[in-house]
């Protein structure tokens, strides 16, 4: 299978987080690019502008890969949704598009149908607003559903980022898979962490974190940092300090481990990097 090419540097880490989860979808559903453009509604440019992150991608296409890849989609609509947040509030994000000087791509007839079905139902709740109420009737309150998944979205990253940190979590001795809470010790930015790496079911831990999915990227801290800086160590890849903060040193040596085990090479620490980690 071809590599991929490099993404842009100017690229957000959001976005970049986003489409390097595309890409590993793509490759291990084993699609081709044209067998991708004959199971979905968009054109092979399309896919080939998404996915080495010359253009930002749309809500559908990330729908429709996770589909024909046989995936739940939940997972990278809420990274897509974190990615365009990120777009809305850049600088000179109002402006983007039109300076481009690029026609917007037609969207799919499902899209289409999807947004006039949104634009009837905004129609009836105007009107239903507008209608004079009998004062025994207070007027219902909903929770708007784009800022409930801007709040997963938000809260989604709080964790990746370590900024909601939790209690120390280990495998249970008395049975696979088990996992038990420690004794809540807070973790403390900047403070130098011991590793303590034994053999628990057939994995390596280093007592922080049991975490095998949590992506982990620069600026990220945490338990789950502590624990994969560890576990980079102990494979002879110096992450720097031990101390829980994802900087450019940890990024280089989970690159250099990535390398030494053929992994996608983005120096993210995904559910590959952990599994190999764990090894």
């Amino acid at each position: 299978m071809a590599r991929w090419k490099e993404l842009p540097d100017s690229l957000d880490q959001r976005e970049r987080q986003l489409i390097v989860q595309l890409r590993r979808l793509k490759d291990r559903s084993g699609l081709s690019l044209a067998a991708l453009v004959a199971k979905t509604t968009y054109s092979s440019s399309s896919w080939e502008r998404w996915l080495n992150g010359k253009k930002p991608v749309p809500r559908g296409a990330v729908t429709e890969l996770a589909r024909v890849c046989g995936t739940d989609p939940t997972r990278l609509l809420v990274l897509h949704e974190v990615a365009e947040g990120a777009r809305e509030t850049a600088p000179g994000a109002a402006g983007a598009s039109g300076a481009s000087g690029a026609e917007p791509e037609e969207a799919p007839a499902t899209t289409r149908t999807a947004v006039a079905r949104t634009v009837t139902m905004r129609t009836g709740a105007l009107r239903a607003a507008t209608e004079p109420r009998r004062r025994s009737e207070p007027p219902a309150v909903r929770p708007r559903p784009r800022l409930v998944l801007a709040a997963v979205a938000a809260l989604l990253v709080a964790f990746g980022a370590g900024t909601i940190v939790g209690p120390v979590w280990q495998h249970d001795s008395d049975g696979p898979g088990q996992q038990t809470a420690l004794a809540a010790e807070s973790y403390r930015r900047g403070q130098a962490y011991d590793c303590d790496i034994s053999r628990k079911d057939g994995g390596l831990y280093a007592g922080h974190s049991a975490s095998e999915r949590v992506l982990l990227d620069i600026n990220h801290v945490g338990w789950d940092v502590v624990e994969a800086q560890c576990l980079l160590a102990r494979h002879g890849f110096d992450p720097g300090d031990i101390d829980g903060v994802y900087g450019e040193k940890t990024k280089s040596a989970a690159w250099a481990f990535q390398e030494k085990r053929g992994l996608a090479l983005d120096g993210i620490v995904g559910p590959e990097t952990w599994r190999e980690l764990r090894k």
